[in-house]
Formats: C-alpha cells, structure tokens, sequence
C-alpha cells in the first residue's frame, strides 16, 4: 500500500496544493488563462509529441483497441444520458452534460502522466490513443446533441461538415498526437535542441496541469449538487473501468499493459472541459461545476483503488482465459 501511495499522493497532492492556492488567493479565473495556455499548447502537446514519435507506427494502428475503448467511453456516455433523458424528461441539452459527466474523464491532464508514472513507458502508446480518441468523440458528440436539442447555432451541415471536423482536428493535443504520429511513421530523429526544448517542456506538463487543474476546481462554483450527482459519478468513476475491463478482455489479443492502462484511464473523474461546454450552451452550469469537483475528491479513492489492483496484479484476467 505504501507504493500505492507513493504513486497516487505526488498527483492528487498537486491538484490539492492548486485547489488550497485558488481557494487561499481568490483570484478572477481569468487570471489563470496563460498557465492553460502553456499547458493546453505547449507543455501537454511536447509530451505527447515525444511519447507518440517514440513508438513504433504498427503499435500506433491498433484499431481494435481504439475500438473497444472509444466504445466504452460512448457506452458509459450512454448509460448517464439515459439515466438523466428519463430523469427530466427528455431534455436532450441538459442530459448530454450529465452523460458527459459519466462518460468523459480527465484523459488529458491526468491521465498520460499518471499512466507513465504507475505503468511505465509501455503505457505511452495506449494512453494516447485514449485521449486523443476521447477528445474526438466528446467534440463530435456535444455539438450533435446540442443541435438536436435546440441548442445548435447555424445550420446542422455546417456543423457536421466544418465546425465539428474544425474542432476535432484543430485540438492541440489531437494536432500534437498527429505530428507524433508523422515522426514516427518517418522515424524521424529531431535535432538535439528540439528535442532538449520538448523534453524541458514535457517535464513541467504533468506538475502544471494537475496543480491548474486544482485551482479550476476551487474557483468553480459549488452551488448546487443535484440527487443525479452520485449516480452519474459513479458511473464514471465504477461503471465506466469496468465496462472498458469487460469489452478489452472479451475482444482479446491485447498486452496486459495496455488493459491495464485502459482501465486506468476510464478511472480518472469527469474533464474540466464539460464545464467549459456547460457555460458555452447555458445549460447545467452550477451542477457541473459540481460534479466535476465531488468526481475528483471521490476519485482520490476510486483511482488509488484502480491503482492497487494494478500495481498488485489483481484485475481478474483470468475471468477471459481461453
């Protein structure tokens, strides 16, 4: 237990440390902009530069693991936008945040450092993959909802043909993801200083995100906490590892580094991100806040369990032996 901790303590510590920041020094959240931007375009994309040109291209073209992964993301979304559809009554808008909330996690600014540090390198290429293809679903799938449930502006084709691909392929950890991807399919070796400025910027991207993440968190309003709250954590915080679990063994045919790292992912609580989509369409934007803050104090638990089992060899593989 105590390497457990030793693991898990470093990252919860620095989002605790930014979250006693920004409840200590109550600045305007704009005030925190330039340290998203670092992190968002430059210390976040070095890293995942450097992890994807790292690795071998026919590592990088696992589909059936983009498959299975992306689908568990989508079934958890699922689970938490019917679960909310049937609570209110059909409100399509306000039940997409709430399955945004069960089914998109903290890929990006937790995930890949956290992931490294648990399991190793060997982790870089599946942790990848999940938040760049995560980061894909959740910009293709809020746009879509939201202009079926009436909050869309201008037309549906324009959407689907240059706002959603706009978004999708404009993202920076998705454009990082894809000039890793060229290097490695080129097996490109960078010059010495670039490569020196990447890994100086990579070094700082795992304290800065989570210590930015901390302080997003305390300056987010926690006014209201809806009954659906618990359920639609839990889904992601239980559900969402387990169904990943489920899919990637039945499928079968992958290393046990990349389920493990899977699972890992799917554990982490709901993104930052939905609530910045809350306050783009005016819709659930105090319990949003809220959920994002109660998934990641729960998660301290959730994720330091995940982290046990796997640093243990507890996952019950053997449940899929052939």
């Amino acid at each position: 237990m105590t390497e457990v901790a030793g693991l898990a303590l470093p990252f919860f510590g620095l989002i605790f440390i930014g979250f006693l920041a920004g409840r200590i020094w109550r600045k305007s959240e704009s005030e925190l902009a330039w340290l998203n931007v670092f992190v968002i375009y430059f210390a976040l994309p070095a890293l995942f530069i450097r992890l994807v040109s790292q690795t071998p291209i026919d590592q990088l073209a696992n589909w059936s693991f983009v498959f299975a992964t992306t689908l568990a993301t989508y079934t958890a979304f699922a689970i938490a936008f019917a679960f909310a559809a049937i609570r209110n009554r059909g409100n399509i808008p306000e039940a997409t945040l709430q399955g945004l909330v069960g089914g998109y996690g903290n890929v990006g600014y937790m995930g890949p450092p956290l992931a490294l540090v648990a399991i190793g390198p060997a982790a870089a290429v599946p942790a990848a993959l999940v938040f760049c293809f995560d980061v894909a679903l959740v910009f293709t799938l809020a746009p879509l909802m939201m202009a079926l449930g009436g909050h869309g502006s201008g037309s549906l084709g324009r959407l689907v043909l240059v706002e959603i691909p706009r978004r999708v392929l404009l993202h920076p950890f998705i454009v990082s993801t894809l000039i890793g991807v060229l290097l490695a399919a080129l097996e490109a070796n960078l010059p010495a200083p670039v490569e020196r400025l990447l890994e100086f910027l990579s070094n700082a991207a795992a304290p800065c995100a989570l210590f930015a993440l901390g302080v997003t968190v305390a300056l987010r309003p926690l006014k209201r906490m809806g009954a659906e709250l618990p359920a639609l954590v839990a889904v992601k915080l239980l559900v969402h590892p387990m169904i990943v679990f489920v899919l990637l063994g039945w499928i079968g045919g992958f290393e046990r580094i990349w389920i493990e790292t899977a699972v890992l992912m799917a554990s982490l609580p709901p993104a930052a991100t939905i609530y910045v989509i809350a306050v783009q369409y005016d819709t659930y934007v105090f319990r949003s806040s809220s959920a994002i803050m109660i998934g990641t104090a729960a998660s301290v638990f959730t994720v330091t369990g995940v982290l046990y089992l796997i640093t243990h060899d507890l996952l019950p593989f053997g449940l899929f032996a052939r």
